[in-house]
């Protein structure tokens, strides 16, 4: 799992915070270990772990999104199905309380790879899901995030961080029956114009999975990894090259990223089961879980 690249600086986090941070993720993925160990499916596994995300303010989705210019919620949401490439995604979803939850259910109800704002919303709706005001994702977190980065925007002298302007969490999972799946929800960038559509719910640039290559996932300036198609361009590596999941990631995240102009990092898990979570920035939010159960967590590059 991550929770979003390019939002941690070591100096700017007190010992509780980083508590809170780590506890966090680990309570994310023992969700969805949890799915795994009592049977459920990749997907089963990388929904419920996503969501718990979804519900922690701490986080740049679901309840804790950042806030447009206009200082509005608009939430995106992507998963994809290794075993089958099947996909769902939603974008601009304002009153739906766990858009990746939504996201599969485009995937599994309807015609439609992506589906967006009311339309979306009429999805959710006639399957039951949990609707929310609009203002239940608002957080004194993120307006007062909001109130900084339109204050430097107007050059007055004022010190962001990189949680102030994006972030964005992921999971990638592997099942029992070898199958793969990813999923990635975000709120997007911190004053971003209302409409704007991110990395995170487009397949094959934040968001994919092949049981032949791997399940990816990715976090940070979303418009270079668009540029780049980036979770397709690591698994094309994996394909075209027979490069491992970790040297195709490096590539991605090290090399064709940087070269365009952005940061971030991702999350990629091949069906052997090996992972590969690089990144360009102070830290990325990450963790990982295998077999025996125990979350292992890291936030800093070191």
């Amino acid at each position: 799992m991550h929770g979003g690249a390019g939002v941690i600086e070591r100096a700017q986090m007190s010992p509780q915070i980083e508590a809170d941070y780590r506890a966090a993720i680990a309570a994310a993925l023992e969700n969805g270990y949890r799915m795994l160990v009592q049977g459920g499916t990749s997907m089963d596994a990388v929904v419920a772990a996503v969501s718990t995300f979804e519900d922690d303010p701490l986080f740049n989705a679901g309840r804790g999104a950042v806030l447009t210019a206009a200082g509005t919620t608009e939430l995106d949401a992507a998963v994809m199905d290794g075993a089958n490439r099947r996909a769902g995604a939603v974008t601009l979803v304002t009153t739906v309380k766990n858009p990746v939850q939504l996201a599969r259910l485009v995937m599994e109800k309807s015609r439609h790879v992506m589906l967006a704002g009311h339309g979306a919303e009429a999805l959710a709706r006639e399957y039951g899901l949990p609707i929310v005001a609009p203002e239940y994702f608002h957080t004194e977190r993120r307006r007062l995030a909001l109130q900084r980065v339109q204050a430097a925007a107007a050059a007055r002298p004022i010190e962001l961080t990189e949680a102030d302007k994006h972030g964005t969490v992921g999971a990638v999972a592997l099942d029992a029956q070898g199958n793969l799946a990813a999923a990635t929800s975000t709120g997007g960038r911190n004053n971003k114009l209302p409409g704007r559509v991110g990395d995170s719910p487009l397949v094959g640039a934040g968001t994919y999975a092949d049981n032949a290559t791997a399940a990816i996932s990715c976090t940070g300036e979303g418009e270079y990894f668009m540029r780049i198609v980036a979770a397709h361009a690591l698994a094309a590596l994996m394909e075209m090259k027979a490069l491992s999941v970790e040297a195709a990631a490096h590539a991605v995240i090290h090399e064709r990223l940087l070269a365009a102009g952005g940061r971030g990092g991702l999350i990629a898990l091949d069906s052997a089961g090996r992972v590969a979570m690089p990144f360009s920035t102070p830290g990325m939010y990450r963790g990982v879980i295998r077999a025996d159960g125990a979350p292992v967590v890291g936030i800093f590059a070191d």
